[in-house]
């Protein structure tokens, strides 16, 4: 764990980012504290507000979204040998954390031979995937067979919903967080007197570790730029949507008796 005294800086020219505090509680949660000062009053809030936001549904992550097996009869079937349940088996996997900047949909599988453990180490992924905590359980092997099941992963952000189909193909939807920000909460700090009042803003994230605490943050923050880029060439506009003001079609919205 890191832990430093917050210093206030009493000029808005020298406004900063800092890690105040910052620990690994585990492979898969990583803690972070940040402050940014001087801000003048009311600004906190307004990035704080922005920056949760932006960590929570903005950034991408990369997560299992399918297991396909042909000697599996069913989601809540179990196979001989094999102690977990087939439904046990995808809840495992949806935890697994990967870390990787794939486009598209990869194939990955799993193969192994009992008697033993699988985990996450035994899953054969893409060059560009790798996996945060190999530890990871995902079943127990109780008797000499044979453990296949292909996988399927994608990159998205938020959360991955499928919608559940017939199995005959023994393909099964995993249900994905790509929320690779477990969450984030920001506070204030008011300092000054009543003329002069200035705020620090702290922003505490927690991550699931496919994303270090200063990466989430980067691209939290490039993905806001990203979203006021355009009112920065506004006036380059300007000249055009004055000289066509009057030409401006506004959307009809037919009226309904009730």
């Amino acid at each position: 764990m890191v832990r430093e005294k917050v210093k206030v800086s009493t000029s808005t020219r020298t406004r900063q980012w800092k890690c105040v505090e910052s620990r690994t509680d585990s492979k898969r949660l990583y803690y972070g504290r940040f402050i940014l000062s001087p801000l003048m009053k009311g600004q906190a809030d307004t990035i704080g507000i922005a920056m949760r936001r932006a960590l929570l549904g903005e950034l991408e992550g990369t997560c299992i979204t399918r297991a396909k097996s042909k000697k599996i009869p069913h989601e809540y079937s179990t196979i001989v040998g094999i102690q977990e349940s087939v439904h046990e088996i995808l809840m495992n996997l949806k935890e697994i954390v990967l870390r990787g900047n794939l486009y598209g949909t990869r194939n990955a599988f799993i193969c192994a031979k009992g008697p033993g453990y699988v985990t996450a180490q035994d899953i054969i992924l893409p060059p560009s995937v790798e996996i945060v905590d190999n530890t990871q359980h995902v079943a127990r092997l109780t008797e000499p067979i044979d453990f296949c099941i292909g996988l399927q992963i994608e990159r998205n952000r938020g959360y991955g919903i499928k919608t559940p189909k017939n199995f005959h193909d023994g393909s099964y939807p995993i249900d994905a967080v790509f929320m690779p920000v477990r969450n984030a909460n920001h506070s204030i700090h008011c300092y000054g007197n009543d003329n002069e009042k200035q705020e620090i803003l702290f922003l505490e994230i927690w991550t699931n570790g496919s994303l270090t605490l200063k990466e989430a943050l980067h691209e939290a923050s490039r993905n806001l730029i990203d979203l006021f880029i355009p009112f920065l060439h506004a006036e380059e506009e300007n000249f055009y949507l004055e000289n066509n003001q009057h030409d401006v079609t506004l959307p009809f919205f037919p009226f309904h008796d009730d």
